[in-house]
């Protein structure tokens, strides 16, 4: 059963059920503090996507806004995935794509595939070329496992990744690290793979994981590293924020990026239920159980999130249809602090997948603002 029928068949009992008004809250509350519960089933309410016709050049897909966006993403299905790029035609039902590159088995007439923004996989080594070493950091729950990519330059840059990804995220913006000579370390923090699990088993918006980022930072500078920038995406990004605001070693930082930053919780929730097929009261629910169950300090959080404590300069990059980070959110962080803060727009991208719709726009804006700071 997909999400959204639990959740709006849940939805329809709560005004006679204390009990289905409970589950529904931690059911809609799980999709983002829990993201790994949904691997396992869509979270998207959008019409299952299926595979009208492939070719070895092309693909055939049903139309829904996902399919529909430009740029480049991956396909995947039992057997086998593939890049595809530019929408070469479309129709009220499907969308046809360039397919860049693929491999196994394609998949059959009607079957159902997934699309995400996992355009490269693997690890820097097998996915980008690059020459990095696995190393683990000390964090305060145990040992956080990371890539480490060499470079010459003294500043260092952690990338962190967001909800319902892994390090792997960081892959497309490497090489532009690369040939700025700049090291960097891919970071995990708690309840990732292979990391500690956080101790009630939810993730809290950044207000415990920051502790893991500034880890991180400790582990740089011991390893010889000088200035630091921050790097996230979505969920990391507000960890990011959440970093520079409260670690004793802030004054080491350079620079931040964030990309997709989730700056209003309660909006957040209330998006990723309304991708899920839940209602307005499903998400309302779930924003009210994930601030109860997560006990993130509301206020504290608007103080960050509205940059009264930035000190570093920011590049701040977000899609105006964003339906988990609001854009209004953004565009309020960079008017308060426009002294430091960098917006640009990636209009029709989806949440952290602006690199996906512009990748060579996002390369170049990530070049400009860091290479002041070498």
């Amino acid at each position: 059963m997909r999400w959204g029928t639990v959740l709006a068949a849940a939805a329809t009992v709560v005004a006679g059920a204390g009990a289905a008004v409970l589950l529904v809250g931690r059911r809609v509350s799980d999709l983002a503090l829990r993201p790994e519960t949904a691997e396992h089933g869509p979270v998207i309410a959008e019409p299952a996507l299926r595979v009208h016709r492939m070719t070895a050049h092309e693909v055939t897909l049903t139309r829904t806004v996902d399919s529909g966006r430009r740029g480049i993403y991956a396909l995947d299905w039992p057997g086998g995935h593939a890049v595809v790029g530019d929408v070469l035609a479309t129709d009220p039902q499907t969308v046809t794509r360039r397919i860049e590159r693929s491999a196994g088995s394609p998949p059959a007439d009607g079957a159902e595939v997934e699309l995400s923004n996992r355009v490269l996989r693997g690890d820097p080594g097998s996915a980008c070329g690059l020459d990095y070493m696995d190393v683990v950091v000390d964090g305060e729950l145990g040992g956080l496992p990371a890539w480490y990519v060499p470079a010459v330059r003294g500043t260092w840059v952690i990338l962190v990744h967001g909800a319902l990804a892994d390090r792997r995220q960081a892959l497309p913006v490497l090489p532009v690290l690369q040939r700025l000579r700049l090291p960097a370390l891919v970071a995990s923090y708690r309840g990732d793979q292979g990391a500690p699990a956080s101790p009630d088993g939810i993730g809290h918006f950044g207000e415990t994981e920051w502790r893991d980022v500034d880890a991180a930072i400790r582990f740089a500078k011991e390893a010889g590293a000088g200035r630091i920038v921050l790097y996230g995406w979505s969920v990391g990004a507000t960890t990011v924020l959440q970093t520079a605001a409260r670690s004793d070693l802030r004054e080491h930082l350079a620079a931040l990026v964030l990309d997709s930053p989730v700056l209003e919780p309660a909006a957040s929730v209330r998006g990723v239920a309304a991708r899920a097929g839940a209602g307005a009261v499903a998400g309302q629910l779930g924003a009210w159980a994930a601030q109860g169950r997560t006990g993130v300090d509301l206020a504290g959080l608007a103080r960050i999130t509205d940059g009264t404590d930035l000190a570093a300069p920011a590049l701040l990059l977000a899609s105006p249809q964003d339906g988990v980070a609001p854009f209004r959110d953004a565009e309020r962080l960079a008017d308060r602090r426009s002294d430091l803060v960098s917006l640009h727009a990636f209009p029709g991208a989806g949440h952290a997948g602006l690199w996906n719709a512009d990748p060579a726009r996002y390369e170049e804006l990530l070049r400009r603002f860091l290479t002041p700071i070498l």
